[in-house]
């Protein structure tokens, strides 16, 4: 396709050719198009309301103001409630703080992996002795 069609295209599904599209080469337009269609937009294992607040985490921990619009709105596009956004930017918080806790501190990565793995164990024990 040319860059026309590929407009064309763009411009069908949102109304006009946002210009980071405009920005892309020629020779890797349509391959980016083709791309962000499917990743963005196509149905996959994970819904896309979940994928969009998994968005709105990444972009609040990358600190990316463009990503974090971007995948706000869509997040609300997709039916995501503001008490979902919150709380996946607020979990992303957390992610980040202990992160940066255990890491700054160089806990033993063995010794944290057994411990993570023992809890899920007791937990995953306890769910079937309840359930």
């Amino acid at each position: 396709m040319n860059r026309q069609e590929i407009y064309g295209q763009i411009e069908a599904m949102f109304g006009l050719v946002p210009s980071m599209f405009k920005r892309v080469p020629d020779a890797s337009l349509e391959l980016e198009w083709q791309l962000f269609k499917r990743v963005q937009f196509d149905e996959g294992a994970i819904p896309n309301k979940y994928r969009e607040l998994m968005g709105v985490a990444i972009s609040a921990i990358s600190k990316c103001h463009y990503c974090a619009l971007y995948h706000t709105e869509l997040a609300r596009l997709n039916g995501a409630t503001e008490a979902e956004i919150e709380d996946a930017v607020h979990y992303a918080k957390s992610s980040a703080g202990w992160s940066t806790y255990i890491n700054g501190l160089q806990l033993d990565y063995d010794q944290f992996r057994a411990e993570v793995l023992k809890a899920c164990d007791h937990v995953r024990a306890a769910q079937k002795s309840s359930g």
